[in-house]
């Protein structure tokens, strides 16, 4: 917590926590979390990534024997290592690391031993993937001669600036470039050994969601175009056979993808499969011809689903909210678990659905605060879900601070990240800490996801102060005492609600847009407001109508 985050949560006077229970915000932030799992192709290994603030959010890898359970550290410290990935035989362990100056390619035995790098280039590597026989490794790179950043005039746009694909062979380590000239690449697939399946958009100028999906010949670098899903549209994925592909798309257009859409190869079929419907899909993963296992956002919680085109889709019981996942070849499922009561973990479940603990994650020592997960009707009736943490045995009514989520199509989730690590921060010094998913929030349905477009501070606002007052008429908080305060657009939000309303003590406004029109002239991709407001030279209405800027005479709490 900065100083001025300090200030603001003292003019909230602070109620007495119990003796020793109280966080600092060191101890807050000691958690690690884990993501991008990858059980080597025998299971017998899984690799996976590690962050802390600790190392200033500089990403570590980590792999843990999957029998005893023993964990070691591949990434040296004071560097960043991500993206780890095995070689379809196993023998191999590829990953980004910056060991030694720029990101590059680096490769391992399985077995352990010194990593070795196998590219060299000056702006490093943005991207990787292994080809199916593993004789080659596909990335994305810019060229050598590209313009360095912040040297000359700077200039947008520029195809030079584009980064390439590229072929490396990992036992030469002889690279070349793929001639795919005029796309600026954004994901990519092996479709086979000869042709390799990317994200792309032939209007790199443009301001606009143009992306399609084509195919790259190996030998010559043809281009043929493959479908063009709905945009915005993400996270490519090929069967295992090489005959379709998955993308994470829209069934309606935006604003952000979270639908799985499935199509042929060669067919014009694509379609989206998501199911069960409504629910929002984080991340899928696709290791049988058959089947892709998908992490759907249900609400606050994360929750994982096998389903198989045409038949019906199973979920996976299982008793924490996940956050990250991978399936071996044999049907074991590794998992990071959390919940409100429990920090991120892994986890192994087998394929007769038996759970064990396989590996800690740190932050022993933070103390969880309990917390309740509710569901209450708004102001005109639509369900809005929340979560209240209250300081442990703490009597008498309690100060209250509102946090409000980044996105606005974001959520809370169940877990420890660093929005409820602030919360539990709050609530061990004796505040109740509401979270509320209004409107527009994501893991809900479509229509509620889009409810708020062209309208952030009304409904959405209304939702959060809809849910504050029912929590009050309960009786155990403080209304005298409330404070307010989020990231993104949870500041933007803390700077509508004190320019609607003097009843916060106290907010706290991180990196919140004030100005709406400011911000979309000024920003690097301003499509996705373009979504939620038009553009400001039409619309200018709008965006004022939007924008905390508007309401700055009414202010008078302390931010």
């Amino acid at each position: 917590m900065n100083s001025m985050a300090a200030v603001c949560v003292a003019c909230l006077a602070l109620v007495s926590p119990m003796a020793g229970q109280a966080m600092t915000p060191q101890e807050a932030l000691s958690y690690e979390r884990a993501g991008d799992l990858h059980f080597s192709p025998d299971g017998t290994r899984l690799v996976f990534t590690v962050n802390s603030y600790r190392w200033d959010w500089r990403p570590r890898l980590r792999i843990v024997d999957v029998a005893s359970g023993n964990v070691r550290e591949v990434t040296p410290t004071g560097k960043s290592e991500r993206a780890p990935q095995y070689s379809p035989d196993g023998k191999t362990l590829a990953f980004l690391s910056n060991r030694d100056g720029k990101t590059q390619i680096y490769a391992m035995s399985s077995d352990g031993g010194q990593p070795r790098a196998l590219t060299a280039h000056k702006f490093g590597v943005d991207s990787f993937h292994w080809s199916r026989d593993g004789r080659e490794i596909a990335f994305l790179a810019k060229d050598d001669d590209a313009a360095s950043e912040g040297s000359g005039p700077q200039v947008a746009d520029r195809e030079s600036d584009l980064s390439r694909l590229w072929l490396v062979n990992p036992a030469t380590r002889a690279a070349r470039r793929l001639g795919v000239n005029g796309y600026r690449i954004d994901e990519f697939q092996w479709l086979d050994a000869s042709d390799i399946l990317i994200a792309a958009t032939g209007k790199p100028r443009v301001e606009e969601s143009t992306d399609a999906i084509y195919s790259v010949s190996t030998k010559d670098g043809a281009v043929r175009t493959i479908g063009h899903p709905p945009q915005p549209f993400d996270s490519l994925l090929v069967s295992p056979d090489g005959k379709r592909f998955a993308v994470r798309s829209t069934r309606t257009m935006g604003p952000m993808a979270r639908d799985l859409f499935l199509g042929t190869i060669g067919g014009n079929d694509l379609s989206d499969v998501s199911d069960p419907p409504g629910l929002a899909v984080a991340e899928a993963r696709w290791h049988e011809d058959n089947a892709i296992w998908l992490r759907v956002v249900d609400g606050l919680v994360n929750r994982l689903w096998r389903i198989a085109p045409g038949a019906r889709s199973v979920a996976v019981e299982l008793p924490l909210s996940v956050a990250a996942f991978d399936i071996s070849r044999s049907g074991l499922l590794a998992f990071v678990g959390e919940d409100f009561g429990h920090l991120p973990a892994l986890y192994l479940r087998d394929a007769a659905g038996h759970l064990r603990l396989l590996a800690k994650l740190g932050g022993e020592g933070i103390r969880l605060a309990p917390a309740t997960i509710f569901r209450t009707k708004s102001f005109d009736g639509t369900e809005i879900e929340s979560a209240l943490m209250k300081p442990a045995g703490v009597q008498g009514k309690l100060p209250l601070v509102v946090l409000v989520h980044g996105g606005p199509s974001s959520n809370f989730s169940a877990g420890y990240g660093w929005e409820t690590a602030w919360a539990q921060l709050l609530a061990s010094h004796g505040y109740e800490v509401l979270m509320v998913n209004p409107r527009g929030s994501n893991g809900y349905s479509e229509d509620f996801l889009k409810a708020n477009r062209g309208d952030w501070g009304g409904g959405d606002y209304r939702d959060i102060m809809t849910v504050l007052d029912m929590v009050i008429a309960k009786g155990d908080t403080d209304a005298s005492r409330l404070g307010i305060g989020g990231w993104s657009y949870g500041g933007e939000m803390t700077a509508w609600a004190i320019g609607h309303t003097n009843r916060f003590k106290a907010a706290v406004d991180g990196a919140g847009v004030f100005d709406q029109q400011a911000e979309f002239e000024t920003e690097d991709d301003p499509s996705g407001d373009e979504w939620y407001f038009g553009d400001p030279w039409e619309h200018a209405d709008v965006f004022a109508r939007n924008s905390p800027a508007s309401f700055i005479r009414n202010v008078r709490t302390p931010t």
